[in-house]
């Protein structure tokens, strides 16, 4: 009884479950992503003094780094990107620094006062073929491999990544739990669209508005009808009631305005499913804070907050895997969106996402748990 008293009073003992998985995956994440950040030139010696610094480190500074990881393979990927998409990117950079006051009058509607740099008129294939040159990999959506009835479409990688890359963006519209009562059928808002997803923060995303992204940059206001992917809605005037409910809080909130680049070849996260019988999850999810004074890169983040975020900083300090030191530290309103992050090295396979759905819900048949212990490799 005595030992019982003393695991009592331990801060480890104490926490709560979701608590102790959250700082487990936090410790994952550091580890692969700080291996996947020094390339494939890292050595064991590097990967032995990454496991050492993750013993030691403070669940904050383990947080912090992977902030800084998952944002240095962003800027890479929106820089191909603009390399891909943008025919005169100083141009397009000039024109959004200098803002469009001086082009319109001040009491033009805000949505309309937006410039959309001018792209090349690729499709989403095209972009994602040349996204694929670059960076090695790229994603495609095709029937599941999984067999069973429910699987559907799949998420599959096509090319290769090492342990630790940014694999998927989770699109959609943002919900902070102050508004989770705009989220679509709230409260049962997973009945009927199995494209939202909760991260340990409680922040929801709805991936059902982006559905398979697009052929073009546009703007995200009220005439933003991408379809949805869900076959339970049968008529077009359900289908706009259904999106006019999700974009009304948006226009409430100063979220509307949003320039987007719908054909992101990585913005298919919400299709990757939960592995079958035997099967093991090959990616996990990651919280990724987007700091939104990086302007340059918003239209690759494929998602738009309900309500106001510009209460919620971010700092960004100094990394230690910095070969030359890190020159970026700044608070800023950030975008609190998710990707998926691989767990293995990773060549033309669908991926999988251990959905650890909660004991407290009846699961569905086709719903195997993951033994969290041998899922990753």
């Amino acid at each position: 009884f005595q030992g019982v008293g003393v695991l009592a009073k331990s801060n480890t003992f104490a926490k709560h479950p979701s608590q102790l998985q959250f700082e487990a995956d936090i410790n994952k994440l550091f580890m692969y992503t700080s291996y996947n950040r020094l390339g494939r030139d890292a050595e064991e010696a590097d990967a032995e003094e990454i496991i050492e610094i993750a013993s030691k480190a403070t669940l904050s500074e383990q947080q912090k780094q992977v902030q800084e990881n998952i944002h240095y393979q962003v800027e890479k990927f929106c820089s191909s990107m603009d390399e891909i998409l943008l025919a005169h990117i100083d141009k397009a950079k000039e024109l959004h620094e200098s803002g469009s006051e001086s082009r319109r009058e001040k009491d033009v509607p805000i949505a309309e006062k937006l410039i959309v740099p001018e792209t090349k008129p690729l499709k989403l294939a095209e972009v994602s073929h040349r996204l694929k040159d670059r960076i090695g990999y790229t994603l495609d959506i095709r029937p599941s491999l999984i067999p069973h009835k429910e699987a559907g479409q799949g998420c599959f990688i096509e090319g290769e990544a090492d342990v630790g890359a940014v694999l998927a963006f989770y699109p959609g519209v943002i919900y902070s739990p102050a508004f989770y009562r705009y989220i679509p059928g709230f409260p049962n808002v997973d009945a009927q669209n199995s494209y939202v997803i909760t991260g340990h923060d409680g922040t929801v995303i709805n991936a059902q508005p982006w559905g398979r992204g697009g052929e073009s940059r546009e703007v995200w206001n009220s005439s933003f009808t991408t379809p949805e992917l869900t076959t339970e809605v049968t008529t077009a005037e359900n289908v706009t009631d259904k999106v006019l409910k999700m974009l009304r809080p948006l226009e409430s909130s100063g979220n509307v305005g949003t320039v987007l680049e719908m054909r992101n070849p990585l913005a298919f996260g919400h299709f990757t499913n939960h592995p079958g019988k035997d099967m093991d999850p090959n990616v996990m999810i990651c919280p990724y804070d987007f700091p939104l004074s990086e302007t340059e890169m918003r239209a690759y983040i494929p998602n738009v907050a309900c309500g106001n975020t510009a209460d919620v900083k971010l700092r960004r300090s100094g990394s230690f895997l910095s070969r030359k030191g890190n020159h970026t530290s700044l608070d800023a309103p950030v975008l609190k969106t998710l990707v998926l992050v691989a767990t293995r090295a990773l060549c033309n396979e669908e991926l999988m996402l251990n959905y650890r759905l909660s004991n407290s819900k009846r699961k569905p048949d086709w719903y195997t748990p993951v033994d969290e212990d041998e899922d990753e490799s």
